[in-house]
């Protein structure tokens, strides 16, 4: 769905999606609170990158991962609780 590159990462109970574009880094962090929930913390977004739609790429994948793995997002991360907002079709995906 997206032409951008993400990329995860995980280690302990921390994980990020990494989102690389002419050399410009954009992430999502979270934390593992079980094997069912992750905690959106934060999404950073440069200002290079602003408008690009790079943020809501990032959201959109960890939907996708939440899906595929049935885990539950829990969107502390006001942009993803945002992006939440606007797509109700993603409902499955949070637990709110």
């Amino acid at each position: 769905m997206s032409e951008f590159d993400i990329t995860r990462e995980e280690s302990g109970s921390k994980g990020r999606y990494v989102l690389l574009h002419n050399g410009v880094e954009a992430e999502l962090t979270y934390s593992i609170l079980s094997p069912q929930t992750r905690i959106a913390d934060h999404t950073g977004v440069p200002d290079a990158l602003r408008g690009s739609g790079a943020g809501q790429a990032l959201v959109v994948r960890l939907v996708e991962d939440a899906r595929a793995e049935g885990w539950k997002i829990v969107p502390l991360c006001p942009f993803v609780n945002a992006q939440r907002s606007k797509h109700p079709e993603w409902a499955d995906a949070f637990n709110v």
